[in-house]
């Protein structure tokens, strides 16, 4: 049986080609009556890299995100984990799954971020998301 993690990257990869990101480092992607799906590669770490998913909107010259996510990405493995999720507008929210030097982390934050990100891209996926 798969796991969040495992469950995810299947999802994950079902949207995106995760080679091409890291090769374009950004790529977007477009379905009709929906925001545009951001995708920007962040960097690579020992067993992987960092990709940040957004959708963006403008106000008041602003963008905004709704909602961006930063998520490690370990093909070896072949799973994918949150680390940050940030809503901006009104009630604006940013949570994190670690501290900054990694060291602690938030249990709850760790559960709900990546139930959301399970949720998501179950979302993404039912959306028809094509690349642009």
């Amino acid at each position: 049986m798969m796991n969040v993690y495992e469950r995810i990257y299947k999802k994950l990869s079902k949207i995106v080609d995760l080679s091409d990101l890291k090769q374009k480092q950004f790529i977007k992607l477009i379905s009709p009556g929906y925001m545009d799906l951001n995708f920007d590669f962040l960097y690579e770490e020992e067993n992987g890299f960092r990709i940040a998913i957004a959708h963006n909107y403008v106000q008041n010259g602003d963008t905004m995100c709704d909602p961006d996510m930063e998520i490690r990405i370990n093909p070896k493995m072949k799973t994918v984990e949150a680390m940050t999720y940030q809503q901006d507008g009104s009630p604006s929210c940013f949570k994190v799954v670690y501290s900054e030097d990694g060291k602690e982390f938030n249990p709850k934050n760790k559960k709900e971020l990546n139930a959301f990100l399970d949720k998501w891209l179950s979302n993404i996926l039912n959306q028809n998301y094509g690349g642009s």
